[in-house]
C-alpha cells in the first residue's frame, strides 16, 4: 500500500474546475456563438492565451509548491501536449474523410474537449486509485508505454479510414440517423421523428479516438507525477489548448513526420523509468530535458529531412 499525498485542497479542486466551466462558457457562448471557420490568426491567438494561462497556472505551482512539484507539472504538460500531437493527425483525416465543413469543426472539437475532460478525469481517479493501492500497477503502466513506444516506431500507420472504425459502424446502425449534415446539428427532427446528423457520429468517433489515447496518454503522466492533482491539472490544460492546436497545425502537421519517432522515443523513456522506480528514481530536471531534448529533436529533423512531397489534404484552417 502506498502513502500518496496531494498539494490539491478541496478549494484548489474547486477553484479550478470553476475556473474551466468558465473558460469553456467564454469560449462557446461568446467567442464562438456563431459557427465560423477559424483561421489561422484567430487559432494563433487562442493558442497563445492557452499556453500563457498554462504557464501561468505553473507559475503558482511553482511559487506556493515549490521547485520539485512545479517541475513536475512543466514536465506533465509537455508529455500530454506533444502527446496531444498524435490527436491532430487522426482529426484531419477524420475531418477530412467525413467531410465536415471548417465552420462547424471547432463545435466538435469543443464537445469532444468536454467529453474528454469528464473521461479523463475518471481515467485518472482509477489510475491513481490503482497506483496508490497496488504498487506493481506502475509496472504495467510502465510496460504499456514500451510497448505503445514499439508499435508506434515500427507499426505500420493505421490513420485509415475512419468509417472503418466498429465503434462509428455500430453507432451508425443504432442509432436513426439523417444522411446530411444539419448545419452544426447534432439533432433534427424529419418526417415527425428526432434524429441524429452524421455530426453526432463524427463526434462519438473524435471521443472514441480520445479514450485510445487516454489509455496512453494517462499512464505517461504518471511517470512524472503521481499527485493527482497535479496530473489532472496539467492534463486539462493541455487539452483545453487541444482545439486552437488543431486549427493552428492541421495545415501543416504532416510535416513533422518524424515527431512520431520523438513520442516513441518519450514513450519509452517514460515506460522505462517506471519500470525501474524501484531501483533508481529518475529527477523531474532530467526527465523534463529528455522529454524537451527528444520532441524537439524529432520535430527540427523532419524541417532538416523533409518528407518526399505528396498530394495532401488540408483540413485546417485558411486565412480569409
Amino acid at each position: 500500500m502506498l502513502a500518496m499525498t496531494s498539494v490539491g485542497t478541496p478549494a484548489l479542486w474547486v477553484g479550478f474546475l470553476v475556473f474551466v466551466a468558465l473558460m469553456l462558457a467564454l469560449d462557446l457562448g461568446v467567442f464562438h456563438k456563431n459557427p465560423h471557420a477559424i483561421t489561422l490568426k484567430e487559432a494563433g491567438l487562442w493558442s497563445v492565451a492557452w499556453v500563457t494561462l498554462s504557464l501561468g497556472f505553473n507559475g503558482i505551482v511553482f511559487h506556493y509548491f515549490g521547485k520539485e512539484v512545479g517541475l513536475q507539472f512543466t514536465a506533465a504538460y509537455l508529455l500530454e501536449k506533444a502527446l496531444s500531437v498524435d490527436n491532430i493527425f487522426v482529426f484531419v483525416v477524420i475531418f477530412t474523410s467525413l467531410k465536415v465543413a471548417p465552420a462547424y469543426q471547432h463545435r466538435v472539437l469543443f464537445w469532444g474537449v468536454l467529453g474528454a475532460l469528464v473521461l479523463r478525469a475518471l481515467f485518472i481517479g482509477l489510475g491513481t486509485a490503482l497506483v496508490q493501492s497496488f504498487h506493481w500497477v506502475m509496472y504495467v503502466f510502465g510496460a504499456i508505454l514500451v510497448f505503445t513506444a514499439g508499435k508506434l516506431l515500427f507499426g505500420h500507420d493505421d490513420d485509415g479510414d475512419p468509417t472503418d472504425n466498429r465503434i462509428f459502424k455500430a453507432f451508425r446502425r443504432l442509432v436513426p440517423m439523417s444522411k446530411d449534415y444539419h448545419q452544426d446539428h447534432f439533432f433534427v427532427r424529419e418526417g415527425g421523428k428526432r434524429l441524429a446528423t452524421p455530426l453526432l457520429a463524427v463526434l462519438v468517433l473524435v471521443e472514441f479516438t480520445d479514450v485510445l489515447f487516454a489509455v496512453d496518454s494517462i499512464p505517461a503522466v504518471f511517470a512524472v507525477s503521481q499527485d493527482p492533482f497535479i496530473v489532472f491539472t496539467s492534463n486539462i490544460f493541455a487539452i483545453l489548448g487541444l482545439r486552437s492546436m488543431y486549427f493552428l497545425l492541421a495545415g501543416v502537421v504532416h510535416k513533422f513526420h518524424l515527431l512520431k519517432v520523438g513520442l516513441a522515443g518519450v514513450l519509452a523513456f517514460v515506460g522505462v523509468k517506471m519500470l525501474i522506480v524501484d531501483y533508481y528514481k529518475v529527477p523531474i530536471a532530467w526527465s523534463l530535458g529528455a522529454i524537451a531534448a527528444m520532441l524537439t529533436l524529432s520535430v527540427v529533423a523532419s524541417l532538416v529531412w523533409p518528407k518526399p512531397p505528396e498530394t495532401a489534404v488540408e483540413a485546417g484552417p485558411r486565412e480569409p
